[in-house]
């Protein structure tokens, strides 16, 4: 019994080394992933889900199930590692196969990769390594690396020379009691805490007495998620006739952006965000609180991360306009290999004419809206 068992000993041991000498010298051809695809599966409050197919393509009339098979996944957003994977126990049939696999994502990531994503001048590159190695050939494979851009215009639109009335709505006042000429937005410093927004509002006083105003108020919700509220510290006095740009910053709480995270993803990657103001002003002894209505500021927001988004007509957009060396090749042929494998994760808003103010008492109405469009928080790479 014993010299049976060392008889199999030298044979598998034998065959181990004649496998990887023949691997080597070019006698076997070596297995070797020719892309990799990946999209978001279940997300909760906690974690994001990426499910991958790794394509596999193996030149030997047989399959690869000599044990020792692992595949390793990582993804990272401005090298920030988001999520990273390790699936074990794979066999890989001959020709082209897939193998499914999946790593989760801790949702605290994603203010860190926000702050990344601002600082570096709103823009993200989405970068996803894949390799297969053999521990028992002693060989590693790696997949193309993937790469793709994601660039965002968030707050441009919000630059605008468009005329809007401040109605106060109030009996000790007739409307409108001020206009907002001019709109202006800057990002700040951005910390690990706080994203900074810079906003201008350049207001015209119409009336023939000086209009103080203590305070600015804003709310900003990204799908109905309040992700920044507070007021201006400071307060101004618009002069009678004349105009003035009263100064505001306003402040995404990063804190509170996985939990934004997660209702994008839900609505298949869209966001509708909407920055909200409001004014106090002090009119004939009275302060009185005014929605500034007019000057609501609302975006549309849709990404698609991976390249890979379902849209509603059913069709997956799979067109990246990364750099070319960056593309993922999709394989001839794929058919879906029960690889049996298990998965470990490592959660890594139209006005009419209205006056400005000029040298002359008769000053010409300004109408008309120029403003910037913009493409979205994170809008599809380009």
């Amino acid at each position: 019994m014993f010299g049976k068992l060392k008889v199999g000993i030298i044979v598998v041991v034998l065959l181990v080394g004649t496998l990887g000498g023949a691997v080597a010298l070019g006698a076997v051809g070596t297995p070797s992933v020719s892309g990799v695809e990946n999209r978001f599966g279940g997300v909760n409050e906690t974690s994001t889900v990426i499910e991958s197919d790794l394509h596999v393509s193996n030149p030997n009339p047989l399959g690869v199930a000599l044990g020792g098979l692992s595949a390793d996944y990582a993804v990272s957003m401005n090298g920030i590692e988001m999520a990273h994977g390790v699936k074990s126990g794979v066999d890989i049939d001959r020709g082209n196969s897939t193998l499914p696999f999946s790593t989760t994502m801790d949702n605290e990531r994603i203010p860190a990769w926000w702050v990344s994503h601002i600082r570096n001048g709103e823009s993200t590159t989405v970068t996803v390594d894949a390799s297969v190695h053999s521990s028992l050939l002693d060989y590693s494979f790696g997949a193309p690396k993937v790469e793709r851009t994601v660039e965002t215009d968030l707050i441009s639109a919000f630059n605008s020379t468009e005329t809007r009335p401040v109605n106060a709505d109030a009996p000790v006042v007739s409307d409108p009691v001020l206009y907002v000429n001019e709109t202006s937005a800057q990002w700040g410093d951005v910390n690990e805490s706080v994203t900074p927004i810079d906003m201008d509002f350049t207001m015209y006083n119409p009336k023939t007495f000086p209009v103080p105003v203590s305070e600015i108020g804003y709310t900003i919700t990204m799908n109905d998620v309040t992700v920044g509220n507070g007021t201006s510290a400071q307060g101004y006095v618009i002069p009678a006739g004349g105009q003035r740009t009263v100064e505001t910053r306003t402040f995404v709480e990063n804190e509170r952006l996985d939990e934004w995270w997660v209702t994008h993803l839900e609505r298949n990657q869209r966001t509708d965000l909407e920055i909200d103001f409001y004014a106090k002003i002090r009119v004939t002894g009275e302060t009185i609180r005014i929605p500034l209505d007019e000057m609501t500021y609302t975006e549309t927001i849709e990404t698609d991360m991976f390249g890979t988004k379902v849209e509603a007509t059913g069709q997956t957009n799979v067109t990246s306009e990364s750099d070319e060396s960056a593309s993922t090749p999709e394989p001839t042929v794929t058919t879906t290999s029960a690889d049996g494998g298990s998965d470990s994760t490592t959660p890594t808003e139209t006005p009419t004419a209205t006056p400005t103010d000029t040298a002359s008492a008769t000053s010409t109405p300004e109408s008309g809206e120029t403003t910037t469009e913009d493409d979205g928080l994170l809008a599809l790479g380009r």
